[in-house]
């Protein structure tokens, strides 16, 4: 595959993963924990939690399509 077709494939997954699971981690509620919701501190952490759980997503995502494209060479 080409490699910058591979690397626009791979930031698209990437955000796309990371878009989901900001909008995923809007839907908890969490704020009790902290004594201040809505601070900076809290939004970096809304962050870094999003960052931390799309990655390992967008590399199963991206570990499965690039199985499924070499599966075909079993056969020849």
């Amino acid at each position: 595959m080409n490699v910058g077709l591979q690397a626009l494939i791979s930031l698209l997954v990437h955000l796309i993963t990371l878009v989901l699971t900001w909008w995923a981690l809007q839907g908890l509620k969490i704020d009790d924990l902290f004594r201040h919701p809505k601070s900076p501190q809290v939004r970096v952490l809304y962050v870094l939690l999003a960052i931390a759980i799309s990655y390992p997503v967008a590399e199963f995502f991206l570990s499965y399509i690039d199985w499924s494209l070499t599966l075909p060479k079993i056969y020849g």
